[in-house]
């Protein structure tokens, strides 16, 4: 049997409300004047962002109103199994197979909190095995889209023939804090949506080969971006800097994943990339020697759908593989740590 863990189907969907960036801009106008600092001097960010829709498990108008986190996190929960389970039965079903032949269940998920999980919420309304292994993952923000896809790797790979279905699901726009006028809640406004995506993966299957995986966490960076969590839900953080740390730390730190896998840069045909920002794009296009422009995918992503933290990057990855794109792809995100997740595909 092939020893390389490999996507046998991939899956990926969005929440009923779409939200155009000219509406929301709009409100944000609307609800930031007069209690936020400079407010008329940051709504250009909304045109600057690259991003024309997003979609959200809410309408517009809910953001509005205060909510605590009791509220926050009882919509996180609902609206994250509904998302999952149609994520989840797109993917088995593109696949051909069955709930009950999954093995295991790896869900990756920072934007709220559920105990018990969400894969042990799943189970019934899938139809999952009761002796099936169980990995949920908090915490890793936007790459965990990355670093979970690695983990369910790992658990196809210890034991071939094992079926893992990896989950990601992520609902950015629940954590909006009405209370908080900082110019980082605002400057969330322009950048978050909320989406879910599925994959499955196993040996001795067809489809791209996940050859290697690894991360670099760069110390003393905790600052750099994660949550606050306040009386009302989770406060944002993350740093004007990061453009700049890409700039000047993201290609030694991804030189170096490669050249543990025996590769270097020049090895890649594709680059995967979580768009973090329109200006986190421009710089990973300058760090990885791009022209402007060339991470096509990872840019109408962000245009299409925003920032969907850890689900985005599952997003790029299906716009690459529905192209029939052949090749060695590298997967990166960056996320709270500070760190950044590579992970290596191949697809010949």
């Amino acid at each position: 049997m092939d020893a390389s863990p490999r996507i046998v189907a991939l899956a990926t969907a969005v929440p009923p409300f779409a939200l155009r960036q000219a509406d929301v801009k709009d409100w944000a106008r609307r609800l930031f004047n007069g209690r936020t600092a400079d407010i008329e001097r940051l709504l250009p960010a909304f045109d600057n962002a690259g991003i024309e829709t997003r979609y959200s498990c809410v309408p517009l108008d809910w953001y509005g109103g205060p909510h605590g986190f009791e509220e926050k996190n009882r919509l996180y929960i609902e609206h994250a199994i509904e998302l999952l389970e149609r994520a989840a039965r797109d993917c088995l079903g593109r696949a051909g197979v069955r709930s009950d032949a999954i093995d295991a269940v790896v869900v990756v998920s920072t934007s709220g909190i559920a105990t018990p999980s969400l894969d042990a919420r799943l189970g019934t309304r899938l139809g999952l095995r009761h002796d099936g292994i169980r990995l949920p993952i908090f915490g890793l923000g936007c790459a965990g889209g990355v670093l979970g896809l690695a983990r369910a790797a790992d658990l196809a790979r210890a034991e071939p023939g094992r079926r893992v279905l990896f989950l990601v699901v992520e609902l950015c726009g629940l954590t909006f804090r009405h209370a908080d006028r900082s110019k980082s809640n605002v400057l969330a406004t322009v950048l978050f949506g909320d989406g879910a995506a599925a994959a499955l993966v196993a040996c001795g299957a067809s489809g791209p080969a996940i050859a290697a995986a690894g991360e670099h966490t760069w110390p003393d960076s905790l600052d750099v971006m994660g949550w606050r969590v306040k009386d009302d839900g989770f406060g944002v953080l993350f740093s004007q800097d990061i453009p700049n740390i890409v700039r000047r730390e993201f290609r030694s730190a991804l030189d170096g994943y490669l050249a543990r896998a025996g590769l270097a840069a020049s090895d890649i045909d594709c680059f995967i990339c979580h768009p973090g920002g329109a200006k986190v794009i421009q710089a990973l296009e300058e760090s990885l020697g791009l022209p402007a422009g060339a991470l096509v995918h990872t840019r109408t992503v962000l245009r299409d759908f925003g920032n969907m933290s850890a689900a985005t990057v599952l997003f790029v990855l299906d716009r690459v593989l529905n192209e029939n794109t052949r090749g060695r792809f590298l997967m990166s995100a960056l996320g709270p740590g500070f760190t950044a997740a590579f992970l290596t595909l191949e697809r010949p």
